[in-house]
């Protein structure tokens, strides 16, 4: 089975009680919300990476402010050709603060809006398990850098 390993940072932006998301579009055409961020180029630090895909997919420059955590998931899933693969995650969280630009939608990349959303509608919302960790990660500042009891998302890696 071939192994892949996926190393992507992502912010969490918290504002007036409201928090900036990205909505992804997955294979298939279903589109859930997520926190801005994505997987690092070779040889990118996680603190450069988060600044930049945050403001590919929102338009806005961001600071990150703290390391909240890293989550790692785990999960097989079937490759063309019928090849099975032992895909890993890991996840860097960070909290991060808006220090300019303008809200914008990505064009052409793997999410298609931005937008903020208040704190106590986000359970309402279509979004990937990768929100509820960063969130939890946000209010509870585990000194692990790690929460528990959140299912793993396979989309939203």
């Amino acid at each position: 089975m071939r192994e892949e390993l996926r190393v992507a940072a992502y912010a969490v932006c918290v504002l007036d009680g409201r928090i900036l998301l990205a909505r992804l579009v997955e294979k298939g055409g279903g589109k859930r919300w997520t926190l801005p961020g994505g997987g690092m180029d070779h040889g990118e630090d996680p603190y450069d990476t988060v600044v930049r895909e945050a403001e590919e997919e929102t338009g806005y420059r961001v600071e990150p402010l703290s390391l909240l955590g890293v989550d790692s998931i785990k999960r097989t899933y079937p490759r063309r050709l019928g090849a099975d693969v032992d895909f890993h995650a890991l996840r860097i969280v960070y909290e991060t603060r808006v220090t300019g630009g303008e809200l914008r939608h990505e064009a052409d990349g793997s999410t298609d809006l931005a937008a903020w959303h208040p704190l106590d509608e986000v359970p309402a919302l279509q979004r990937v398990g990768l929100v509820d960790v960063g969130l939890a990660l946000w209010r509870e500042r585990p000194g692990t850098g790690r929460v528990t009891g959140i299912p793993d998302d396979p989309a939203g890696a």
